[in-house]
């Protein structure tokens, strides 16, 4: 049977095998040599089927479809249609042949089980063709739709013939269409048999992969193309149009569909073009009004059926081979498609309709994994959705919003009871999964794409989005207590709508996110988050019936909440480019300012109220109310302690209007209470009173004030007024007094007082009498120290010019008893060592000795300001200085005045000091951190450990920097580290010790292998012993990151990295 086949195929190769170079030469026109070369192979066919024994039974096989084809019309007079039938008669015969070939091979039984063995291949079927069968069936099909099929088709119908190929125009002048049978009958006598030849599953795959589009045209012409008063097109019959409209139908039915509405799609054609006549674009023209029409239906029904979206993304991006055209998606194309998405077709129904089949389709283009398509089909469905919203927000709002927002407002409201099919779960376990893991993830991504991918706000996206951003909000502070690959994106989607919303928008959710305000569309009591198996989170409701612990469950809330507030802040740092935190900060403060001006009354309410006359309700009532307030107050006190703790300054206060609103805020306050008895009040609120309108001196200080800042400054006159005249420190009033007149004036008056008065804001410990007497006597004589009527801006650093006075006066002020005097003179000092001044170069001892008493003294601010000036003057001068340190580190401090009972203590300090040092060496370590190494290393085995654990911090920060030079200490160093990791009992000196390890492998990084080969085995068992048995997790943590680091090293030793390099090597 397979001769069969291959004398079948043997016919049509004779039939549409080329012309010989001597015949064809013998012609005057290439037209003249296809016209001879179709005749003469017809021809040749007929005589070798009726003389060649061997093509006798694919002669019988042609007689038997010529006497079935009531369309064959014999012998004619144009040679190209009686080519066409000879063609498609072969191939008539050839797929009836296939098609009782492959009955038989599917009735027949499977070879018996010991004729076959497991590696032995299957059977093949008999309509399998060869390639260079398909090759010669291809040349026959293409023969049939070249002179069959598209010299009939009308103008504008399909792509013309001789746009094709220069084979094509030659085709088209070949053509008779004068001649019998008429254009309108050859065009259905053809598609007709092509039909049925794609009947077999075979040739159909050759037929529709490079002949759709012609199939496709002849078929909306036969069946839709209007009724023409044309003698060549004879008309067809009503059963025959029907015909050609279902065979349509079917076509489009099975055929892959985004090849189809990519075929449409041309068979559409594009607007009429109004170019020159001889351009490309002019000659290509249009389709005719009806195909129009019909094509835009057929895509409408394609664009409304099940994935039809899919298809119409996939047909226009990807060419409708299944496959991307390219790596980078042409964002023109995308933002095309989804215009021709949110666009509802004429030919729909209703737009409801098509909105709710389209809208589903939309988001599930948005749930690709495949990376190759991914890309491109969520930029089509974020435009879409995008669009969709701009356009027809009711629908958008319907249909695309809610069910993606679906799972996000199911957190919101708890139901009363299980869903039904869950009853044996809840009974068992007391727990009802509302929204899975997958559902939550989907939904989290989907927002992030549309919205911030997106980044299109709008109104209806802006308000869709606020009423479930407490949701996400509970969720983006769940996954930071754990590892979740939903944390990223909640925090963008926090993040954009902070940014884009109006101000307003913005800080009220700010004050509900932080408790400020009642809580609205939060999660519901009833509903927890839980960790998901995939990295996801899921949603779980308790139906648990038992009551905790209420001690546990208060922790619990104030725990929560304390945490909301941290995530918050934590949200807002990462808005460096907005005013946001700072309008927030402001408004809070604000009003704490109103709860301080209520303050009084809320007390004098109280002592009125008379409780004999309520009732127990009343009674009830009050005392709620009461507590409501303070825990308000609480949250409110609460929320700025969190901000000004985590955040920046110039974050929270980044323009001048900002300090402007800072500084009324805190007049304001400070204007509370003026009215009553008089006297000085608390000495923390005089001294913040003072530094703030210092801040407010050193706005006015500045070189260029523009009319804008005036204007803003405005707000401070009514307040620096009152304080003018009702507060009781007459420093106070003074400065008061002479800002405001600074700003009333707009700079033009400028109080010589002013620079001295801000100067001697930071004196709260000054008496009355003092002050009394600074104010009588400041008329008739003039301070040393007194700024010149326009001062100079301020050093960046904001300490005093150390050009003003000479050293002596420095030193002496650093034995002030008052905190801040001390605190900026040492800070004063320090910088003349850093600058190199001659005073402190020559007075180096007397210097070290101030540091090194102020490092004892027990303000923070202080000793910390010490601390600096002996690191600075460690590095200016460190062949004296650390000699000094060391000696202190070791064996506590040698000053005279030195106190033993806080011996301890300052020698911790001198190790803070001695840590900055190590930092500052630089590439010098190696040449001065030897000493420093002897003595860390003897400071491991101190009695303290406190001074054990610093002893390793120090040593960890110099063994980063040493590089080849810790080579020969190593084995001594290992060997410390490794018996304490083993014999040390307090947990804070393990840290410390394998932290060591940590930081000598992260400084030595690629020269580990190096400076630690004969100690890295060591050192390696010393963190696995931590991981293994450790019972400290800090210390077992701070191992593991150990670890990774000796792994990374590791791995760049093993398998370093591959680097193209030319080498010239010169040969003796």
């Amino acid at each position: 049977e397979t001769e069969m086949t291959s004398e079948i195929l043997s016919a049509i190769n004779i039939l549409t095998q080329p012309l010989g170079a001597a015949e064809a030469s013998a012609q005057t026109s290439q037209q003249e040599a296809l016209h001879a070369a179709l005749g003469a192979n017809r021809s040749v066919l007929l005589e070798q089927l009726r003389s060649d024994g061997s093509l006798q039974r694919a002669a019988r096989l042609r007689d038997e479809a010529k006497g079935e084809a009531d369309w064959y019309g014999g012998e004619t007079d144009d040679v190209t249609w009686s080519f066409v039938q000879e063609c498609l008669l072969l191939l008539l015969a050839l797929t009836r042949h296939l098609t009782e070939e492959l009955k038989l091979f599917q009735e027949a039984p499977p070879p018996s089980g010991s004729l076959r063995t497991p590696e032995m291949a299957p059977p093949l079927p008999p309509d399998v063709l060869s390639v260079s069968q398909q090759k010669t069936v291809g040349a026959a099909l293409q023969f049939v739709v070249s002179l069959g099929v598209c010299p009939y088709l009308s103008a504008g119908v399909g792509v013309p013939l001789g746009r094709r190929s220069a084979f094509g125009a030659v085709v088209e002048k070949l053509i008779q269409r004068e001649t019998s049978p008429p254009a309108g009958r050859r065009l259905l006598t053809t598609t007709r048999v092509l039909l049925q030849v794609a009947e077999l599953a075979t040739l159909a795959t050759m037929v529709f992969s490079r002949h759709l589009g012609d199939v496709m045209a002849a078929l909306c012409q036969l069946g839709y193309e209007p009724h023409r008063e044309d003698r060549r097109m004879q008309p067809l019959s009503t059963e025959e149009c029907r015909w050609c409209k279902e065979a349509l139908r079917n076509l489009l039915g099975k055929v892959y569909q985004p090849i189809v509405v990519k075929e449409l799609l041309v068979l559409q054609g594009g607007p009429k073009q109004s170019g020159p006549a001889g351009s490309s674009r002019a000659a290509l023209g249009s389709a005719p009004a009806w195909l129009r029409r019909l094509c835009g239906q057929l895509l409408s029904e394609r664009l409304m059926q099940p994935s039809g979206v899919q298809a119409v993304v996939r047909a226009v991006l990807e060419g409708g081979t299944g496959a991307p055209a390219g790596g980078d998606s042409d964002w023109r194309k995308c933002d095309a498609v989804a215009r021709i998405l949110a666009a509802c077709p004429q030919q729909s129904a209703s737009a409801d309709g098509y909105f709710r089949l389209v809208c589903p389709q939309i988001l599930d283009l948005l749930h690709f994994r495949d990376k190759l398509t991914a890309q491109q089909f969520q930029r089509v469905a974020t435009r879409a959705a995008l669009s969709m919203v701009q356009e027809r927000p009711a629908f958008a709002q319907q249909y695309l919003l809610a069910p993606l927002l679906a799972p996000l407002h199911r957190c919101i409201t708890a139901s009363d009871r299980p869903d039904v099919q869950m009853v044996t779960k809840v009974t068992e376990e007391h727990l009802h999964v509302a929204v899975e893991e997958l559902d939550l993830t989907r939904c989290v991504e989907d927002v992030y794409k549309i919205w911030v991918v997106g980044n299109s706000p709008s109104p209806t996206l802006l308000a869709a989005l606020q009423d479930v951003l407490p949701v996400i909000f509970t969720l983006f502070c769940f996954t930071k207590q754990s590892v979740s690959h939903l944390r990223a994106p909640c925090q963008e989607i926090l993040l954009w709508f902070l940014k884009l919303s109006e101000t307003s928008a913005a800080l009220s959710l700010l004050r509900q996110l932080s408790g400020l305000r009642e809580r609205r569309n939060d999660v519901a009591a009833a509903f927890h988050f839980t960790a998901g198996g995939d990295g996801g989170v899921s949603v779980t409701q308790s139906f648990c019936c038992y009551r905790s612990d209420e001690d546990e469950e208060l922790y619990k809330k104030l725990s929560g909440e304390q945490w909301r507030l941290e995530c918050l802040v934590q949200l807002l740092a990462q808005l460096t480019d907005s005013d946001l935190a700072g309008d927030f900060f402001l408004d809070l403060l604000q009003e704490l300012t109103g709860w301080a001006a209520a303050l009084d009354e809320e007390l004098k309410d109280e002592e009125e109220v008379d409780v004999a006359a309520m009732t127990l309700l009343e009674v009830e009532q009050q005392l709620l109310g009461g507590a409501e307030r303070r825990a308000e107050k609480l949250t409110l006190l609460q929320a700025l302690a969190v901000m000004v703790e985590s955040l920046e300054q110039e974050q929270l206060l980044r323009k001048t209007s900002q300090v402007v609103d800072f500084m009324v805020s805190l007049l304001q306050r400070a204007c509370v209470g003026l009215d009553g008895a008089p006297g000085v009040g608390n000495p923390v609120e005089s001294q913040t009173l003072s530094m703030g309108m210092g801040l407010v001196a050193t706005l006015l200080s500045a070189p260029q004030i523009s009319a804008q800042d005036y204007s803003c400054m405005s707000k401070l006159l009514r307040p620096l007024e009152a304080l003018s005249q009702q507060h009781p420190d007459v420093v106070v009033q003074e400065l008061a007094s002479n800002l405001r007149a600074v700003i009333a004036t707009h700079g033009a008056c400028r109080p010589e007082s002013l620079a001295d008065a801000a100067r001697c804001r930071g004196n709260p410990g000054e008496t009355t009498e003092n002050s009394k007497a600074k104010s009588e006597g400041r008329s008739q004589q003039t301070p040393a120290g007194r700024f010149p009527q326009r001062p100079s801006p301020p050093s960046s650093s904001g300490d005093p010019d150390p050009s003003n006075k000479p050293l002596s006066d420095w030193l002496l002020e650093a034995c002030d008893p008052d905190v801040p005097t001390r605190a900026v003179a040492l800070r004063v000092v320090t910088r003349m060592v850093q600058r190199r001044h001659p005073e402190a170069v020559q007075a180096q001892q007397k210097v070290l000795t101030l540091f090194l008493e102020n490092l004892e003294h027990e303000d923070s601010f202080v000793y910390l300001s010490a601390i600096q000036g002996l690191a600075v003057l460690a590095d200016s001068y460190p062949g004296q200085i650390l000699e000094r340190l060391l000696q202190d580190f070791q064996r506590g401090p040698s000053l005279p005045s030195s106190k033993q009972e806080r011996s301890l203590e300052t020698r911790l300090k001198v190790g803070e000091v001695l840590m900055r040092a190590s930092r500052a060496m630089g590439e010098l370590a190696p040449h001065l951190g030897r000493p420093l190494l002897s003595v860390f290393l003897q400071g491991t085995r101190d009695p303290d450990q406190s001074v054990r654990a610093s002893s390793l911090s120090n040593l960890g920060e110099l063994c980063q920097r040493l590089d080849y030079s810790l080579g020969p200490l190593a084995q001594e160093l290992s060997s410390c580290l490794t018996a304490l990791i083993k014999t040390e009992r307090e947990a804070e000196v393990r840290r410390a010790t394998v932290h060591v390890i940590a930081q000598l492998l992260r400084g030595l990084s690629d020269k580990t292998t190096q400076v630690l080969s004969d100690v890295l085995l060591d050192l390696y068992r010393a963190l696995k012993l931590v991981v293994r048995s450790d019972p400290d997790p800090a210390a077992v943590l701070h191992a593991q990151l150990a670890l990774e680091e000796l792994d990374h090293v590791m791995r760049r030793f093993v398998f370093p990295e591959q680097k193209l390099e030319k080498k010239i090597v010169v040969l003796p």
